[in-house]
């Protein structure tokens, strides 16, 4: 290929080309706002002063211990000021910040910290139990440091030789961290739930949560000093890049360690809280509270929600209360949200039916993705833009993770023909505005968690008396969606529901349980294949 004159002689050098990577954006915070509040947590303030300089504190005392790039320095952390440094300490010197999802059981616990061969795991103490048990099935046996967060007064023990702040203060608050030699070098690693066998590593670069921290302050007109409210998990998709985005606009972090309505409230009121994000079950909990636990809102409050559509009163309740809800569409594989409902304000006057159709639409693609479509997957062309015509939702772009770790065919397959395939059903319509219909694998959102319906039917089949099982989705008004068993059982076995739901604890994580078990045949094609459109059919009319 010839080159153009625009080519000769005008190369990438230090002056026009840096990495970019989300690390810069807390730099410059403290170097343009240093007194602005960063955090809030309790009775805490942080500056962002003192947050870079925490940060830096802990990358050179990860550095001290040898930590660095391509490290994995897995947290077992809850919506703390800890979380927040981990998410720029860490990579500060290179290392791959794993973040724990702290509902999850000690056996998946465990082949986390292994598959990603964990140098260091940082642990709140409320976690100790599980992340003991972790330890002990674990073939890694990480550097355990634990994390003291005086906002939790419950039971728990120290596992390491070592507490948080202890280590914070053998590191250097000038510490002189480097970019990414890479802007693709990893930055964090984050676990799916497997719908067959051991979750996936799902592996996120510098480039692309630099990316997608931007996309989100776009997307949610955020400008300049928000304050933010935690009550999206942290470890969910490293909280959808929120910690980085946040220090684009010098905006302040409440933190948050569990969801309960009346500390949202009080967080709202006191620190004039401006944007939060959640699943459904968020809302519920904000507008089912007693009247006493509630508290006017200082002003409209921008909440961002995914998983399934809010049913339309919902949202009209949502909108009453003072809140105006953003419906966002992703997946751990595109950093979180990368589709948006982008609303457009002659739609507000709809009429009721056709008002609440617009709501339900998944939407566009953020501006920081290239391209989304809905794909036949056999042939990688788009369907007709017809509002009918099924396919697959595709993503293209630079919020597109870098693969599973470890895992060179489902990578391969994820990307197949050039796209990476989300595994989710939709249609699209005219305007460009994508649906979903159906998911593929069928996975179940409940509480904005993931929960594979072929891990649930696993657990029940290892029930001496299950003949067969089938797993959906039930809608609920409070989760979205909660898991719903059909269970055969074999000749002469009697067992009730409490008993298979207690089994069920016994295998997996609490959340993953079924909330309803139905007992009847389960129907099956003439080959024997389980007809779970006819089982979503009953779990509705159940409901």
């Amino acid at each position: 290929m010839t080159l153009t004159v625009y080519d000769i002689d005008l190369d990438k050098n230090p002056a026009n080309f840096q990495p970019l990577t989300p690390l810069t954006f807390l730099e410059r915070a403290a170097g343009v706002h240093p007194d602005q509040t960063a955090i809030i947590h309790g009775s805490l303030r942080r500056t962002y002063r003192d947050f870079y300089s925490r940060s830096r504190r802990l990358a050179s005392a990860l550095a001290e211990r040898g930590i660095g790039r391509g490290d994995t320095v897995s947290v077992m952390l809850p919506n703390t000021p800890s979380m927040l440094e981990c998410h720029y300490g860490v990579p500060m010197v290179g290392a791959v910040l794993n973040t724990l999802n702290t509902r999850l059981d000690a056996r998946v616990i465990a082949f986390s910290l292994a598959h990603s061969n964990a140098k260091v795991l940082i642990t709140d103490r409320e976690f100790s139990a599980t992340v003991k048990a972790a330890l002990d099935l674990a073939s890694v046996k990480p550097l355990v440091i634990d994390y003291d967060d005086p906002e939790f007064t419950g039971p728990g023990e120290h596992l390491g030789a070592m507490e948080y702040e202890a280590f914070l203060a053998e590191g250097d608050p000038d510490f002189a961290w480097r970019l990414p030699s890479d802007e693709w070098d990893a930055i964090t690693l984050n676990y799916t739930s497997g719908t067959t066998g051991d979750p996936k590593g799902v592996v996120y670069h510098h480039r692309g949560a630099y990316l997608l921290a931007m996309g989100n302050i776009i997307t949610g007109g955020m400008g300049q000093h928000p304050v933010y409210l935690w009550t999206l998990p942290m470890f969910h998709c490293n909280g959808w890049c929120f910690p980085w985005s946040l220090s684009i606009v010098a905006g302040t972090h409440v933190c948050l360690r569990a969801v309960r309505a009346k500390p949202m409230y009080d967080a709202i009121a006191d620190h004039g809280v401006t944007h939060l994000c959640g699943a459904p079950i968020v809302m519920s909990a904000l507008l089912n509270a007693p009247a006493a636990e509630k508290r006017p809102l200082p002003h409209v409050v921008r909440f961002f929600t995914a998983a399934a559509p809010p049913p339309e009163a919902v949202l009209a309740a949502m909108k009453q209360a003072g809140f105006d809800v953003t419906h966002l569409y992703g997946l751990t594989e595109v950093y979180g949200p990368a589709v948006v409902n982008e609303w457009h304000q002659d739609w507000d006057n709809l009429d009721a039916a056709e008002y609440a159709a617009r709501k339900a639409r998944q939407g566009v693609r953020y501006p920081v993705l290239e391209a989304l479509d809905v794909l036949d997957p056999e042939t990688m062309q788009p369907v007709p833009a017809d509002g009918a015509t099924l396919g697959e939702v595709m993503f293209r772009g630079n919020v597109v993770m870098k693969g599973y770790l470890k895992n060179p065919a489902a990578t391969a397959k994820a990307f197949e023909g050039g796209w990476f395939h989300s595994g989710d059903l939709g249609v699209k319509y005219p305007d460009g505005y994508i649906q979903l219909k159906d998911r593929s694998k069928d996975i179940i959102i409940s509480g904005g968690e993931n929960i594979s319906s072929i891990e649930v039917e696993d657990a029940l089949y290892k029930h001496p008396a299950v003949q067969a099982a089938a797993v959906v989705a039930m809608p609920d008004e409070k989760w979205g969606e909660t898991p719903c068993a059909f269970v055969e059982l074999k000749p002469d076995e009697v067992v009730s529901e409490a008993d298979l739901i207690a089994w069920c604890r016994q295998h997996l994580a609490a959340f993953k349980c079924p909330r309803t078990i139905l007992f009847a045949e389960i129907p099956k094609t003439s080959t024997g294949k389980i007809q779970k459109f006819r089982l979503r059919e009953l779990a509705r009319a159940r409901q």
